[in-house]
């Protein structure tokens, strides 16, 4: 019993940490906002096509913008685009 409590344990942080990492950053658009909360509670918002455009949003709220690391260079934007004959 003692066994399979650690186990589900486990395995539960092993799913919460992994989809945490996963919803960090977008690889859709080249820059992230982090928004830090009360309490020290944070969340990264990657829907920014610059920094500059970021740091407009970020202007007067406790968050900071930076360049987004696992931005695919557009790829996965310009497949929702539609394609000219």
């Amino acid at each position: 019993m003692r066994t399979q409590l650690c186990m589900a344990v486990a395995i539960a942080l092993s799913l919460a940490t992994s989809s945490v990492q996963a919803q960090t950053y977008s690889p859709d658009y080249p820059a992230c906002m982090q928004v830090f909360g009360p309490g020290g509670g944070e969340y990264f918002d990657c829907t920014f096509t610059s920094v500059a455009q970021c740091r407009a949003s970020a202007s007067g709220r406790a968050a900071m913008c930076d360049v987004n690391p696992n931005y695919g260079g557009g790829r996965h934007v310009a497949a929702r685009r539609h394609r000219h004959h």
